[in-house]
């Protein structure tokens, strides 16, 4: 996963505005303690960090993977 992907899954779930709010201040335990932004910079995989996000915020595993956009 890319972290432009992270940024979008992240986007969908929660919004524009409260994704980067959450990236800021919720601290995963599965990354060490870290912010989603701190774990990023560090190098963690953005798929690790997205899937700690999710369990963090108890989101359904049928949302991980993203909205179905239709294909154009």
């Amino acid at each position: 996963m890319r972290i432009s992907d992270f940024w979008r899954l992240m986007d969908d779930e929660f919004g524009a505005g409260y994704s980067r709010v959450l990236a800021r201040d919720l601290m995963l335990a599965a990354a060490g303690g870290r912010s989603a932004q701190q774990a990023l910079q560090a190098g963690i995989e953005p798929r690790a960090v997205w899937l700690a996000v999710c369990d963090m915020q108890d989101v359904p595993i049928e949302r991980r993977l993203g909205r179905d956009v239709p294909v154009k």
